[in-house]
């Protein structure tokens, strides 16, 4: 039962991992979420580099066609690896050498993709006039400043909780 629990648990987290590239974006920022869901805080900043940037038709087209390309040339994460890490921290003893070396793989696959995307983002960011390349670093910055109050924010509920526990003993 917990084989067949692993494997339909892979198998669904497979289709949401195919499913989140595989849509045809319209719009410059559904290209660039590429179907992930907007708005969190925690996102890399990075992830929401072209919103609210006016793009003309051409420019639109470009950028559709460097994300199709990407998509094609994307590394992808092998289900077998999500499966095994899986089995490995569902198993019966704990194996921590065997759980890095899987995770290390499921890493690197990572690390690759993160700088696919680098790649794309930085020639579509040559594709912006130079008022749109002011407009995005401005945005780019206001983002960071929010990220950053957040993170403060974090900090201190976490310290405060830490606090709170402290002097409760």
């Amino acid at each position: 039962m917990r084989k067949f629990t692993a494997v339909v648990l892979a198998s669904a987290m497979a289709l949401s991992v195919a499913s989140a590239g595989a849509k045809d974006a319209t719009t410059i920022d559904e290209m660039h979420h590429g179907g992930l869901p907007t708005g969190s805080m925690t996102q890399n900043p990075q992830s929401h580099m072209f919103d609210g940037i006016e793009l003309t038709e051409v420019q639109r087209q470009q950028m559709r066609d460097l994300m199709q390309q990407a998509r094609h040339e994307r590394p992808v994460v092998h289900i077998d690896d999500i499966a095994a890490l899986h089995d490995l921290v569902t198993a019966d003893q704990f194996n921590e050498a065997a759980i890095r070396a899987k995770a290390e793989v499921i890493a690197r696959v990572q690390v690759e993709q993160q700088v696919e995307m680098a790649r794309v983002q930085n020639q579509m960011f040559q594709l912006l006039t130079p008022d749109q390349q002011a407009t995005l670093q401005k945005n780019y910055q206001r983002r960071l400043n929010e990220l950053r109050q957040f993170s403060n924010l974090q900090s201190a509920s976490s310290l405060q909780a830490v606090s709170s526990t402290s002097s409760n003993q």
